[in-house]
């Protein structure tokens, strides 16, 4: 069993940056492909980013393509996520999941096994 705590939401301007990290506990990290999801008001959960056991092989939402960086430490247990030039339209509640069974991360919701509770990142414009 994984558990999974995101940081590091806030207020910023469009244009600013933020560094969302996902902590896990109880389960072997490096055995999991990490990814990010958001969740904006009204809509469906969507893919924002994934990675790989080792990470290597990152993967990302056109929307967030050149913008965003998915990494992760193995040896913290983090993952992180580097939201650079961000735009109103990224305002959301953004989660990170876990997927024990495989080594590369996708953009399939349901292949998850674990999910954090969530981080509110809000963007003004």
């Amino acid at each position: 069993q994984v558990q999974l705590a995101e940081s590091g939401g806030g207020l910023v301007q469009a244009g600013g940056s933020l560094r969302l990290s996902c902590a896990a506990s109880g389960g072997t990290f490096s055995d999991c492909a990490m990814a990010w999801f958001r969740q904006a008001p009204g809509k469906e959960r969507e893919f924002v980013a994934a990675i790989s056991r080792n990470g290597g092989s990152p993967y990302y939402a056109d929307s967030v393509k050149g913008r965003f960086t998915i990494s992760r430490d193995n040896t913290k247990n983090t993952v992180y996520l580097q939201m650079n030039s961000l735009e109103p339209q990224d305002t959301a509640v953004y989660y990170c999941a876990a997927d024990a069974d495989v080594w590369f991360g996708s953009s399939w919701s349901g292949g998850y096994d674990y999910w954090g509770q969530g981080t509110q990142v809000t963007v003004s414009s």
